[in-house]
């Protein structure tokens, strides 16, 4: 069967140039060929070969450097001894589009760079406008601190600002922006959320998980038209990355019609796209989404397509609001923020969106969360059992007990997990988790030794396959510590789980995520 498809990235080839070749008349037409390289199919036999010829965006033969002699191509690659792997497939992945009032925190190097850039955008939009921003990490910082809410006074005096951690779980509001909202320390925050205070009482302007939305409320929407272009720009970008295909990680019913828009008139020249939808923390709200949304898990074509529910049980660790079996490291009466919803209700929302036929993938980055998240998905399947659903958790940071890993191979419960974690594990993760529970933080090793499915992703900065590939062979953080080799994969390991396993959580096993002809 010829696959529908080459989404082939090819590391560093293109900048060696390229031959043309008229054709001959006892060979045969391709479009390209590459040759002398080293062309890994991720199929299950975990096949190697030399050179690989494709004729209208189809792989027609692969094979050895023979090739070269049996077709005529209309452009000729010399590989060099490079490689050609299948199109990466990025499991979590956050795009959107930018307001003009938006600042790239990524890549900062120090709080005076992150000063710097808010200073810039107070400077093109004037006084009194919001400015907001994502992307800093204080592991990245070389303070290795939070920016604070003087930071921010300091950089942008007579203007309202709030920039998003990566990840998306806290923020950091300046005084304008708190004082516009009426956020004071006592203030009532939806379930989970935090209002940060120092020792003296008073706000640093750090929110946490749902307190950021008292906040972010009032920050005014951006038209249309600004953020469609910045939209399209940001999904071409990650074609750079070698990245193919994605799972959109969550968006609303308003943000799944965005998509449409924009493939409606941008399909063919951006990666194919299955797009989670996030519903909210209320079984009625939540079963009422979906109902009116009247589609599931599968819909669309092969550009754009409808993916999992998305849930959120827990929070994150860098908003301290992950849900855990164990205390916290030097907190030994905080298991964080709890879950953001109990199991009945868990339960509810996940039987009804399984029997409507949609595929469930839930955050859950706490022991605790997965846990739950597990035991009510057991319970479901029990009762209601359907023949290949591919369910899966999203995250799965702190190993769960050995049980519950167990229960996942037996209910055909996946995992999309992103090894980029692993490459700040000696931030966050070194100041809330310590011991063994540090050392197996972001498995990879464990579950699938377990028989679990785990397929990866990004999510958050640093952003892209090729971080996430490094994270999980050397399991290195940016510290140049090695933490829980023994979670360690190996590399082709690590690129079937950005491709073969990848193209298997969505169900497109059959037309990606290997090269086959």
């Amino acid at each position: 069967m010829r696959r529908a498809g080459i989404a082939a990235w090819v590391a560093g080839a293109l900048a060696l140039g390229a031959a043309a070749q008229a054709p001959g008349q006892d060979r045969e037409p391709a479009d390209l060929l590459l040759h002398n390289g080293k062309v890994f199919t991720a199929d299950a036999l975990l096949s190697t070969y030399s050179a690989v010829a494709v004729r209208d965006g189809r792989i027609v033969e692969l094979g050895w450097d023979d090739l070269a002699r049996r077709f005529a191509a209309d452009r000729t690659i010399d590989l060099a001894g490079r490689l050609v792997v299948p199109g990466f497939i990025d499991t979590h992945v956050h795009v959107s589009g930018d307001a003009e009032r938006w600042v790239d925190l990524a890549g900062l190097e120090n709080i005076a760079e992150l000063k710097a850039r808010v200073t810039r955008k107070a400077e093109q939009i004037g006084s009194g406008e919001w400015i907001t921003g994502y992307g800093w990490s204080e592991d990245e910082l070389a303070e290795q601190r939070r920016p604070l809410r003087w930071d921010l006074d300091d950089a942008a005096p007579a203007n309202p600002v709030i920039l998003t951690r990566a990840g998306a779980h806290s923020s950091v509001a300046s005084s304008l922006a708190l004082e516009a909202a009426g956020v004071m320390p006592d203030t009532e925050t939806p379930p989970g959320g935090i209002i940060e205070v120092d020792g003296e009482g008073r706000m640093n302007g750090i929110l946490r998980e749902g307190a950021q939305y008292l906040v972010r409320r009032l920050v005014p929407d951006a038209t249309p038209e600004e953020l469609r272009a910045s939209f399209v720009d940001n999904l071409r970008g990650l074609l750079a990355l070698g990245i193919t295909s994605v799972i959109q990680a969550g968006v609303d019913l308003e943000g799944f019609a965005e998509w449409e828009t924009v493939y409606a008139s941008h399909a063919g020249e951006l990666p194919r796209a299955a797009v989670q939808l996030r519903v909210p923390p209320d079984p009625p709200q939540a079963i009422d989404m979906l109902r009116r949304f009247g589609r599931t898990t599968g819909d669309g074509d092969e550009w754009l397509r409808v993916g999992a529910v998305k849930f959120f049980v827990d929070g994150g660790f860098s908003g301290a609001a992950a849900w855990t079996l164990e205390p916290y490291k030097g907190q030994p009466d905080y298991y964080g923020s709890g879950p953001l919803i109990d199991e009945a209700g868990l339960l509810e929302i996940s039987r009804a969106a399984h029997d409507m036929g949609w595929q469930l993938g839930f955050h859950a980055i706490g022991d605790a969360a997965i846990r739950m998240t597990v035991d009510a998905w057991s319970r479901m399947l029990e009762a209601s059992p359907r023949a290949d659903h591919r369910h899966f958790l999203n995250h799965f940071t702190v190993t769960p007990p050995v049980d519950t890993m167990r229960r996942m191979a037996d209910w055909n419960i996946h995992i999309a997990q992103q090894p980029n974690f692993t490459f700040t594990i000696d931030g966050r993760y070194a100041e809330h988790l310590a011991g063994e529970r540090y050392q197996t933080n972001n498995p990879l090793r464990t579950p699938m030794r377990h028989g679990v499915v785990v397929a990866l992703g990004s999510d958050i900065l640093p952003f892209g396959p090729l971080v996430g590939l490094q994270a999980a062979v050397t399991r290195r953080g940016m510290g140049g510590a090695v933490v829980g080799p023994g979670e360690a994969l190996t590399m082709p390991e690590a690129i079937v789980g950005y491709t073969r396993v990848a193209a298997h959580l969505t169900f497109e096993e059959d037309r990606k995520g290997t090269l086959t002809w």
